[in-house]
């Protein structure tokens, strides 16, 4: 999407000659020196990604690169986690692996409507060499052991993401504990059953969550026997049920350390040995949880890293989003693979503007300067929008200049050039934002908007390699290529894995389609987990084996092969409504087109069947709806703005002409609207973690408003 220009032609031919001088002066050396059988970036970006293996439309299709076979690990002979751990230790035991921010002081901050809000002030990253994890890995899984855990038991970890989280599933994997990982936000009847139906008698977590939610629920799981807390403070005063010890992680550490416990032989794990059961996060109702075994995220880590070029001692990992999310272990075990150091941080301190950073004190990203970060679209586009908002209150030449800019690299990207003047003197400030080194931002977990990876790509500096996975499938499925700047695909199938489509004659998808193949995608590889735990029926109804033993998952989701090899993900069964004159709605395609609208932070599209049209629920922007208010001359608290109909009336226009803007069907865009004075966050209950919509509990949440909205009451 181009940037308004309300500029001179005059000012343009002279921006253009000048950037077009520069880059002659800077190319005629670079054309001198490549070799002669190196492709240009232009070249790369024409390539053919993926082919039919069958030649048939449907597939299956697989990377050009791994046409005779599938990949199944980084290392011959290297097929379970802990073995791929070692090798990292032997090849960079004095590398720094993981750091941790150090907290130098911490207090409130009182706003004028005398709300309070928790302010940090942090220090450098404290670095743990790969050698030093390694003995740390080594002393807790002793430990574990003679705390009663048991090869094959399971064990949980429920605990926010930090190196403790990391440390602690190694030890696990080299001692073949099956690590059974929920997610921080879930409720309490969600952990219950994940614990009960898992079996776990030892559980890891952190101080905050055992306190806040763990606490109240231990009555309920009556095998629970250890808590093993990561924070080395514990709580004196607390009174927990009879039969259940509570450890601090460096007590255990100390435990596995003692002779007799290190004397103690362990049984190292087998490839199909079940290295974790990772429970979903639960958007579509009770979590299920996933089991995949050894060779399975190798697999799936195996087809990532060879997505990512130069990967290395010289790269630097920030990792902020759940480890519960398949997407941020496989980005991490990838990193460990390689040599690289993950410095943490947390979705409030990632950057100098965050809820917990103390104004005029530095974010993680500004510390750490990282080379590789792992992002949810939600994250991106309030990236986006932030930046898009501040470039409005820039002056009236430095709003030209950035317009002109963008809209020429936005040129220049689509022709596969660089633009390297522009990136020096416009968006250098922009990219600082992320700490000024990233070269790689992989997206995962939903659909990623084009505005929003077209503004990543051009202010950031980096490639944006899209990704298509599920926990099912070890988060592997598809990445595009880093050369590739389209936007809107998910890219080729992984090395690890192929993809075939199935017709699906409901939704009117098929493979015969033209110009492009279409239906249900299908994974197939080493990859595919071994299925879901306890649950014999969602097994038999998502799983199969083919003719030659690969095991296949499908997904639900609704894809086309483009003739580059390249997948674009369209639509989604269980998203897709019938209304009651017969036409289909995509919920899912009119969210990402309606994301877009900068009245809009977040939006959930509703449809019933029995009715003619559709309904959105809407986060408003705040600083939009407020600047609107204004402007129709609307005065009020938020909630009394988020509740009145003129407000309500005037941003369902602005809806609408951004849905006829974007070419949506009328029948697909909301009639009625209700404006929600509250964010969703994972804490609410209506998304998860990776922000993706939970449709059951908001129905509920909203079940008035749509009552009244559909004129029920």
């Amino acid at each position: 999407m181009r940037l308004k220009q309300d500029v001179s032609p005059v000012v343009v031919i002279i921006f253009r000659l000048v950037v077009w001088l520069y880059s002659l002066i800077s190319y005629l050396p670079y054309l001198l020196l490549r070799s002669s059988d190196s492709e240009s970036f232009s070249e790369c970006t024409r390539r053919v990604k993926a082919l039919s293996v069958t030649g048939h439309p449907a597939g299956p299709y697989r990377d050009v690169g791994a046409l005779r076979g599938l990949a199944t690990s980084l290392q011959p002979e290297v097929n379970t986690l802990d073995r791929m751990f070692e090798l990292s230790v032997d090849r960079y035991p004095d590398r720094d692996c993981l750091g941790t921010r150090e907290l130098l002081s911490e207090e409130d901050e009182i706003t004028e409507d005398g709300r309070v809000f928790k302010k940090v002030i942090l220090g450098e990253y404290r670095w743990m060499s790969y050698d030093q994890m390694y003995k740390a890995v080594k002393a807790f899984g002793c430990g574990l052991a003679a705390l009663g855990q048991k090869p094959f038991k399971n064990i949980a970890i429920f605990c926010e993401t930090r190196a403790e989280w990391i440390i602690a599933a190694q030890a696990c994997f080299m001692y073949n504990f099956p690590l059974v990982t929920l997610y921080s936000t879930l409720g309490g009847p969600a952990i219950i059953h994940g614990l009960n139906e898992a079996e776990v008698s030892h559980i890891i977590t952190n101080k905050e969550l055992l306190e806040t939610k763990l606490k109240v629920i231990l009555l309920e799981v009556p095998r629970l026997r250890h808590i093993i807390v990561v924070d080395n403070k514990l709580k004196t005063d607390s009174e927990y049920p009879r039969g259940i010890s509570v450890h601090s992680m460096a007590a255990v550490q100390r435990l596995g350390a003692q002779p007799e416990n290190v004397s103690m032989q362990r049984q190292p794990p087998c490839a199909s040995d079940v290295a974790m059961i990772m429970y979903t996060s639960g958007s579509t109702g009770i979590p299920k949880g996933v089991m995949i075994s050894h060779s399975n995220i190798i697999a799936g880590v195996t087809g990532m890293a060879k997505r990512i070029p130069n990967l290395g001692e010289d790269d630097t990992y920030i990792g902020y989003l759940p480890m519960a999310h398949v997407l941020e272990l496989s980005a991490e075990i990838v990193c460990l693979a390689h040599g690289c150091r993950i410095g943490y941080s947390s979705p409030q301190t990632l950057a100098d503007q965050s809820t917990k950073i103390k104004k005029g004190s530095k974010g993680d990203t500004t510390v750490l300067q990282p080379t590789l970060m792992a992002a949810v679209p939600e994250i991106m586009d309030r990236i986006y929008k932030n930046v898009m908002l501040k470039v409005e209150d820039l002056s009236l030449l430095q709003r030209m200049l950035f317009s002109l800019a963008y809209n020429y690299k936005m040129e220049q990207l689509a022709m596969g050039y660089t633009t390297p003047l522009c990136d020096k003197l416009v968006f250098r400030k922009v990219r600082a934002l992320l700490g000024g080194r990233l070269r790689v931002l992989l997206s995962g977990g939903a659909p990623l908007s084009a505005a929003t990876q077209r503004f990543m790509n051009i202010c950031f500096c980096c490639p944006v390699g899209q990704g298509y996975g599920l926990t099912e499938t070890c988060g592997a499925g598809t990445i595009s290529q880093l050369w590739d700047y389209s936007t809107g695909r998910v890219g080729a199938p992984l090395v690890c894995c192929e993809i075939q489509l199935k017709d699906w004659i409901k939704g009117g998808y098929r493979s015969t389609d033209k110009p492009c193949p279409r239906g249900e995608i299908l994974i197939g590889g080493s990859n595919v987990s071994m299925g879901y735990y306890k649950n014999k029926e969602k097994n038999c109804e998502d799983f199969f084996v083919d003719k030659k033993g690969q095991r296949w998952f499908c997904t639900g989701d609704i894809g086309e092969f483009h003739g580059d090899g390249c997948l674009k993900i369209i639509d989604r069964k269980k998203d897709l409504v019938k209304l009651q004159a017969g036409e289909y709605v995509s919920l899912g395609k009119v969210e990402a087109v309606l994301k877009n609208c900068p009245l809009i932070d977040n939006i959930c599209v509703y449809a019933n069947s029995d009715e003619s049209f559709v309904i959105g629920f809407v986060v408003p922007n705040q600083k939009q709806l407020l600047a609107l208010a204004e402007r129709m001359c609307v005065r009020g608290s938020w909630e009394e703005l988020c509740n009145s109909p003129l407000i309500e009336e005037e941003v369902l226009t602005v809806i609408t002409d951004a849905a006829l803007t974007a070419q949506l069907e009328r029948f697909e865009i909301p009639r009625k609207i209700r404006l929600s004075a509250e964010p969703w966050t994972p804490e609410t209950g209506l998304v998860t973690d990776a922000f993706k919509l939970k449709r059951k509990e908001l129905k509920t949440h909203y079940q008035t408003d749509i009552e009244r909205m559909y004129g029920i009451k």
